[in-house]
């Protein structure tokens, strides 16, 4: 009788596509709060000579069956595992509101293992770890957390049928059971910071962003013009940010212009 062989499990893929060998720079980009990776559809492949990445947490779009990373800490130790092999070249992260604070932790863990650290962390639309938890969506129930899901799927362009927000919506509680649990106190981390706020946002305001130089020595914060969601659209203001900041690494001219 044949015995019948199990196949090896295959390792998580925590990057929705494969970072082109050929890029001197790479930016990783954490999905927001609720959402996957293919959020960051309107974003170019490249900005610049800089190769953009995106992060794909479990429990959503094709990892759908794994389940959920808990707390930002636990995320970041298997990512930093994951990402090791792609850290060969300079790198930074950006995250805006849900997805800003897992990129601190990330360079907290790398720092603490003696890897290579990004060369900046881009921060948009959250508060500081000391200043958190900090989101109005902590105080809804599951009802106005539905609704609040089928605003994020119109912002990202989409139809939000009550399928798509039904599947959605245990992924966006448990994303922000992570920020609420994240509570690091005042901690550093030895990489740059960009903080981004948003002129129109009324979510996390720009006034509320005053925390983050206490989180790095060299913290450069600017405001942008828009509301919460004009990340997803990767306007150029976003865009020569991130190329003023990391541009230089790949041996472009430093845009040094201050967009507001």
């Amino acid at each position: 009788m044949k015995t019948q062989q199990l196949r090896p499990k295959r390792p998580p893929r925590w990057l929705l596509r494969t970072p082109d060998p050929d890029a001197p720079a790479r930016l990783f980009l954490f999905p927001y709060s609720g959402c996957g990776a293919s959020m960051y559809q309107a974003w170019p492949r490249r900005i610049g000579a800089i190769d953009v990445c995106l992060i794909q947490p479990p429990a959503r779009q094709n990892r759908i069956a794994e389940p959920h990373y808990g707390t930002y800490e636990n995320m970041a130790r298997d990512l930093v595992e994951y990402l090791r092999p792609h850290l060969d070249r300079p790198f930074a992260f950006f995250g805006h509101c849900g997805g800003a604070l897992p990129g601190v932790e990330v360079t907290r863990q790398l720092a603490a293992a003696g890897l290579p650290l990004p060369e900046r962390v881009f921060v948009s639309g959250q508060v500081a770890p000391h200043d958190g938890p900090f989101s109005r969506l902590f105080d809804l129930g599951r009802d106005g957390l539905r609704t609040e899901l089928g605003h994020i799927i119109t912002a990202l362009g989409g139809e939000p049928s009550g399928p798509l927000v039904e599947m959605g919506l245990e992924v966006l509680a448990n994303d922000l059971e992570a920020n609420r649990q994240y509570s690091p106190g005042r901690i550093t981390v030895p990489s740059g910071v960009t903080a981004i706020g948003w002129s129109e946002d009324t979510e996390i305001p720009t006034k509320l962003m005053g925390g983050w130089p206490d989180v790095s020595a060299d913290c450069r914060s600017v405001e942008l013009n828009g509301d919460h969601f004009a990340f997803l659209s990767a306007p150029e203001a976003l865009l020569a940010e991130i190329r003023r900041d990391l541009g230089t690494v790949t041996g472009a001219p430093a845009e040094r212009e201050q967009v507001v």
